[in-house]
């Protein structure tokens, strides 16, 4: 089993999942700190759910879990009981790398709608896109009711894929560059953006970009978007094997790639609050703010990390236990999701899973 580092109260605990370890190899001192770690472990880190599908967005309604999963479903969690829901979609999923199933929303009036929003991966005789559409939940099925945005770029790789609706109630997407490094500086592309639609699927009128869905652009694979109470958005977003970056995000503005990256500048271009550097990667997916701190979810860092904004420093929050795909704040708790079976990770018994820390 895998070892769990847990950053709190700036201390370090190392947590082991091992059955037995021989207590002469231990001083008194680090056998009553494994009591204490072993209580730590008890009380703050809870497994929701398990054996979970390449789970990809967590989304929350009251007591109520529902988690898309790459391959094709969602998973609905209530009470500590896990039921697989079916998604019956107009197009085929896609099967290509990091393709699927993937951002997932209710919408704001879910409980009376029953609507949700959804960005999927597929493939026709026209060829593979990715669309964002509505789906209608109903008994435990969910049906694509309408398209909001079609033939979003998609290839072999980097299809973006997350949705969320933000405070002004409009629907924001992030789309990869799909392994075109032209599409993301072309403002007429979906590539390697980040979009704004109203919920009907028609653009804003106060978009950055006339008659365009267009709000940010100079992406190669943004992952999440999260925003602070007062309206401050930021992303994340993968580097080129580095070069990973968090960033602030402005309606308009060109966020760089392939032109420059990490922590690289040029005139009319922005560089991110935070990077990976040139050496090390975390390819960074969902992330959350709470109480000027964002968390976010990397896969390629096997950890939920934490960046404290005032301080402008960053610290390894959970490591452990493998790829994390998603993070979600609610209350005092930090949700979020592993997603060793990927292809890419080495999945552990019951993987994936969602788990549950008190912040």
């Amino acid at each position: 089993m895998r070892n769990v580092t847990l950053m709190l109260s700036s201390t370090l605990f190392l947590l082991t999942g091992c059955s037995f370890f021989n207590a002469s190899n231990f001083s008194e001192q680090q056998k009553n700190e494994m009591i204490e770690v072993t209580k730590v472990e008890d009380e703050k880190l809870e497994v929701i759910a398990e054996s979970l599908n390449i789970p990809w967005s967590i989304e929350k309604t009251g007591d109520l879990f529902y988690l898309s999963e790459r391959t094709g479903g969602i998973v609905k969690i209530e009470d500590g009981k896990t039921e697989k829901q079916s998604v019956k979609l107009e197009k085929e999923l896609a099967t290509a790398s990091e393709a699927g199933f993937l951002g997932f929303v209710l919408s704001p009036d879910f409980e009376q709608s029953k609507i949700a929003y959804a960005y999927y991966t597929y493939v026709d005789e026209s060829g593979q896109f990715n669309r964002i559409v509505t789906l209608l939940y109903e008994g435990d099925t969910w049906k694509e009711e309408s398209i909001l945005l079609d033939k979003i770029p998609s290839g072999t790789r980097h299809h973006g894929g997350r949705i969320e609706i933000g405070p002004d109630e409009k629907l924001y997407a992030t789309t990869g560059d799909a392994g075109d490094t032209s599409t993301p500086q072309e403002l007429k592309s979906l590539g390697g953006k980040i979009l704004r639609l109203n919920l009907d699927g028609t653009i804003p009128s106060d978009n950055p970009f006339p008659n365009s869905f267009v709000y940010s652009y100079g992406h190669r694979n943004p992952q999440g978007i999260t925003w602070s109470p007062d309206g401050t958005m930021y992303a994340s977003e993968h580097g080129n094997d580095a070069n990973d970056e968090i960033n602030l995000i402005k309606p308009g503005q060109n966020y760089g790639w392939p032109i420059i990256e990490g922590n690289e500048e040029k005139e009319g271009m922005v560089t991110p609050l935070f990077t990976s550097g040139t050496d090390s990667t975390w390819a960074p997916s969902g992330l959350s703010y709470i109480d000027d701190k964002l968390y976010v979810a990397a896969l390629r860092g096997e950890a939920v990390l934490e960046f404290d904004l005032p301080n402008k420093n960053e610290n390894e929050f959970i490591t452990g236990l493998g790829r994390v795909r998603d993070v979600f704040v609610d209350g005092e708790y930090l949700y979020f999701i592993t997603n060793n079976t990927d292809g890419r990770g080495n999945p552990s018994e019951n993987d994936d899973k969602l788990y549950r820390i008190r912040l």
